[in-house]
Parts: structure tokens; C-alpha cells; sequence
């Protein structure tokens, strides 16, 4: 079907007014679970073919947590589409006032490679739970895991319902010159302003999941061996593809030698001491990728690892040593398993050197100091992130996720998966057997002090 037509024939089945019923959107979340667990073997086998994660990564960081939001999407749903009443000022009397959060109507999302399945299918589950519409337009990049969403998708709901639009920059491109009622982007910064361009033309509402150089500050408070250990499994799990993955350690002078061993440690403890021959180390999405994240190591003083496989489009983790705010691997989002490492002297120094760059879609501190985590989270605007521990913050339907600023803009899970693709209707019901007559003309002096009175 043509994409042209899938939306109007997406809208038109919107219009039917079908998708409006708790018992619908409850029975399509209910289907598209099913139709999930069923494919289990073949979506870890996808993920295995795109990325090579493991079958026990691939359920923690994909399956299961697309599952677990099912599950709380299903338990609550009936509580967030009931309508909500507010308090009516006193100069309305007498009415009811209320919001009603309805539908957009046809939702497009458009999912990244690096968590092909999480990142595609929960914003699908907040576009059905909240009565959408949608098209799904899953990464050319990962086209196994690509294949197997069609499939889920084809046996959970009809097209005109739900559907999955395979293919590259062309179907991007048509996709994006379509008239969406919302949009929902997942993905890097300058793919993300075309898209709030083209959705700027028909005032269309998005939601931008971006990314951006995420650091991780270690002071000389930390518990540096646990630092260390939950600092490396942030950073090369998905062998360092995670768009909340900590892009660089700002280290104290003081512990920065002490940590780095630790950091070593870690890296052989989890990943042995040929992290390209153990088989649930991930790899490079493509050949592309592989070979950026090499340049950016060239020239650097490599303290650990430095060196890929390009057979298998594998980088052994690494650790940079004596990097500085100019280097090359610092002018981008390295998106890969590199450790730039930098240092500070004092808390302001660190402040200062985050605060001049764009702010991050994660920020991860280490410390016991109760003034640092103040100071930190007091004067530096990110989009979420962990005291004391890296990633974990975006694992739970209870708290929103997303960015600010160049990290992106709206936010997702649980309720706020919800609310995002809903419109909140603000409506005031008058009741007919009293009319207050101060808004009417004739205005009067006595009037006007009932209505200064009443607006107080």
C-alpha cells in the first residue's frame, strides 16, 4: 500500500470512532502482548543477527521492558482516560468544569537501531493505550528486528489500524511529507531538526528523542570501586550504543589514577580479557559506524583496549586517558564503547565544563557528599539521569524519560506515554437555572466591585 493512502485510510478508520473505547485499546494491548511473547525466540534471534546481543540482553533491555510497560499500561488505563474534574472559580457559577484526554488521531513513529524493538514499540504502546492511530517506521539499520516488528505488528492489528512501513531515507522522506496529527522521533539531532521542519509545516506536535555527550562525574567522596563497576556496565552494554550511555567520566584529580584501575578491573571482570571473543559482547550496527568510532580513538593515549575486529565489526571496550574539552572525541556523541576521561580540581571547574555544552540527555554523579549532589543537580539542566549508579533511571513506568534542550523535547512511559499522545479537551459545562448577569453589558460601578471581588 502506498504510504499516501495508508494514512488516509488510517484516518478514516480513526473517524469510525472505533479506537475511542477503553474495551478496544485494552484488547489491542492485549493482542500486541501475545503476539510479542510468541515471537520471543525470533526477536532475541533479530536482535542476535542486527547487534549481537545476547538473548539475556536482549530480554533486559528490549523485551522485557516493552512487557513490563504493556503490563502497566493495561493495569492503569482505565484510570487515565477517565475524565478529570477541576475546581470552577466562583465567577463561573454554576458549572462543572473538567478535562478529557482524547486521541490526536493518525500518530507516526519513527524508532532508531540501537534498541530497534524497546525503542519502537513503547511509544507505540502510549499511541494505542492513549486511541491512535499509527504508522511505525522502524531503522533500515537493524532489518532483521525490522522484519520481525512487521510481523508482530501484521498479527496484533489491522492496517488501517496499526501498520509498519519498511525501507530507508526515501520512506522517511514520503513519510514525513504526509499530514500526521503526531509525531514521535527517536534518534540523532540532525535527523531530529528535519523532522521538526517538515512537521513544522503542518503545525504538526512532536516529540524529540535525541541523544547528546552524557558525563559522568566522579568526585573524590565516591565509593570508587562500585563507581567503577556500574560505570562500566552504563557504558559498554550494547557495546556503548545507548543514547543514555555515559559519553565521557569527569573525574577528580585526586582519585582519578585509583578509579581507573578499578574501571580496568571491571571491564575484564565482565567482559573477560578478550572482550572480541566472548560471544555476548555486542557489535558495531554497520561498517559506517565501526569505522567512526575507530577515528575518533586514533592519535588518543589509549589506556585500555584501542583496537576492533572489522570481520566482525567489533571495538574492544576503551578507556582514553588525558583528553580535554578540544579533543576530537569530544566534538561529537561517540555512540560507541570509548571512555574519554577527563579531570577537575574543583566542583565549579565541573559545573562550568558541562554547562558549556549542550545539555545532556543523561547526567550520572558519583559522590556521598549530600552538597555535591545539591550543587550538581541544582545547577546543571539534563534530562534525567542516577546518583551513584548509571542507565537504570529510564528502566521503570513510573517516571518520564527524555531530553532538554539539543537532547530533545517531550517525554515518555507509563501515564506520561499516556499524556503524550493524548490532548488534554478543557471543557466548562454551564448549568441554565441561574445566570449571573455581571458579564452582560450595561457595566456599572456596582458592577465592576462584584467583578473585582469575584476575581480576586
Amino acid at each position: 500500500m502506498e504510504i499516501e493512502e495508508l494514512v488516509k485510510k488510517q484516518r478514516a478508520y480513526f473517524y469510525t470512532g472505533k479506537t475511542r473505547s477503553c474495551g478496544f485499546r485494552l484488547k489491542a494491548l492485549e493482542r500486541l502482548e501475545a503476539s510479542i511473547k510468541r515471537n520471543e525466540q525470533e526477536i532475541q534471534r533479530a536482535l542476535s543477527s542486527d547487534l549481537n546481543k545476547s538473548s539475556f540482553e536482549s530480554f533486559m533491555t528490549e523485551v522485557g521492558l516493552t512487557l513490563s510497560e504493556l503490563s502497566y499500561a493495561r493495569k492503569h488505563l482505565a484510570k487515565w482516560m477517565r475524565e478529570q474534574r477541576v475546581l470552577t472559580p466562583l465567577s463561573q457559577f454554576h458549572a462543572r468544569s473538567y478535562v478529557i484526554p482524547e486521541p490526536y488521531g493518525v500518530a507516526l513513529v519513527m524508532s532508531p537501531w540501537n534498541y530497534p524493538f524497546m525503542l519502537c514499540l513503547e511509544p507505540l504502546i502510549g499511541a494505542v493505550a492513549a486511541g491512535n492511530c499509527c504508522v511505525l517506521k522502524p531503522s533500515a539499520y537493524s532489518p532483521a528486528t525490522s522484519e520481525v516488528i512487521k510481523k508482530i505488528i501484521s498479527e496484533a492489528f489491522p492496517e488501517e489500524y496499526v501498520a509498519v512501513v519498511l525501507g530507508g531515507r526515501r520512506e522517511n522522506t514520503q513519510l514525513l511529507e504526509q499530514r500526521f496529527d503526531y509525531i514521535f522521533f527517536t534518534g540523532g539531532v540532525q535527523v531530529g531538526k528535519m523532522v521538526m521542519e517538515k512537521a513544522s509545516r503542518n503545525l504538526t506536535p512532536v516529540t524529540l528523542e535525541l541523544g547528546g555527550k552524557s558525563p559522568c562525574i566522579v568526585d573524590e567522596t565516591a565509593d570508587l570501586k562500585l563507581a567503577a563497576k556500574r560505570l562500566v556496565f552504563g557504558k559498554y552494554l550494547n557495546s556503548g550504543q545507548t543514547c543514555v550511555a555515559p559519553d565521557y567520566l569527569l573525574v577528580h584529580r585526586s582519585v582519578k589514577t585509583e578509579l581507573l584501575g578499578y574501571v580496568r578491573h571491571w571491564i575484564t571482570a565482565m567482559l573477560g580479557k578478550e572482550p572480541l571473543k566472548n560471544p555476548d559482547y555486542p557489535k558495531m550496527v554497520n561498517e559506517k559506524h565501526y569505522r567512526r568510532v575507530l577515528g575518533l580513538i586514533q592519535g588518543e593515549e589509549i589506556l585500555e583496549g584501542g583496537y576492533g575486529c572489522e570481520k566482525t565489526l567489533q571495538i574492544a571496550p576503551t578507556v582514553l586517558d588525558h583528553i580535554t574539552g578540544e579533543s576530537p572525541v569530544m566534538q561529537e556523541e561517540i555512540f560507541g564503547p570509548v571512555l574519554p576521561v577527563l579531570t577537575y580540581d574543583t566542583l565549579e571547574e565541573a559545573v562550568s565544563f558541562v554547562r558549556e555544552r549542550e545539555k545532556p540527555l543523561a547526567l550520572y554523579l558519583f559522590t556521598r557528599s549530600r552538597e555535591t549532589e545539591k550543587k550538581i543537580l541544582g545547577s546543571l539542566s539534563f534530562g534525567g539521569g542516577c546518583v551513584n549508579d548509571t542507565i537504570i533511571h529510564l528502566a521503570t513506568s513510573r517516571m518520564g524519560f527524555g531530553g532538554v534542550g539539543g537532547s530533545g523535547m517531550g517525554s515518555y512511559h507509563g501515564k506520561l506515554s499516556f499524556d503524550t499522545f493524548s490532548h488534554k479537551k478543557s471543557m466548562v459545562k454551564k448549568y441554565n437555572w441561574i445566570d449571573l448577569p455581571i458579564r452582560y453589558q450595561p457595566y456599572t460601578s456596582g458592577k465592576e466591585k462584584l467583578l473585582r471581588m469575584f476575581l480576586k
